[in-house]
């Protein structure tokens, strides 16, 4: 599955801005020794200081498949260690920043808790503010992003093969 959100056209008349390619990899880890399945996901504040709840991610760094830093990322970001089950798909979208578009597409994975405890303390960029359990049933409903919710309703359509 890829959703695409945004557009990179320019409007008319405009030069269109640079294009930077990004890629991350992160997901949906599941404890999956509790009866509600909880989901581990973090809070970042946004440029306008609003608190996102999001889906653990980053950039693979050297030379990692995205599978490696999905599960890289997903510890780092929310103190869970985990197993990937399953693919997620991707979805990309684009933004502005400091004079360029960036188009960013994001490889998800499906993980299974196999270890830690929640924290935000191990994330080298500090983008995280907070760490949160969800039941992955109200999952859809906590995240602050469409694209994201789409992933979540395809985890809990998907998890129940790995159980």
């Amino acid at each position: 599955m890829t959703a695409s959100m945004g557009s990179s056209g320019a409007h008319a008349g405009q030069t269109p801005l640079p294009t930077v390619e990004e890629v991350s990899a992160g997901g949906i880890v599941v404890d999956c020794t509790a009866a509600e399945l909880p989901v581990a996901i973090i809070a970042r504040l946004n440029r306008g200081g609003r608190l996102e709840w999001c889906l653990p991610k980053g950039h693979p760094e050297n030379g990692e498949t995205n599978q490696q830093a999905a599960v890289r990322e997903i510890a780092e970001e929310t103190g869970i260690s985990g197993r990937i089950l399953s693919t997620l798909g991707s979805i990309d979208y684009w933004f502005t920043v400091s004079g360029h578009r960036v188009h960013k597409t994001v490889h998800h994975f499906l993980l299974e808790a196999t270890g830690g405890h929640l924290t935000i303390e191990n994330d080298p960029d500090h983008e995280a503010v907070d760490v949160a359990w969800v039941p992955l049933a109200e999952l859809g409903r906590r995240l602050s992003f469409p694209n994201e919710r789409r992933i979540a309703d395809l985890a809990r359509e998907i998890l129940p093969r790995h159980l």
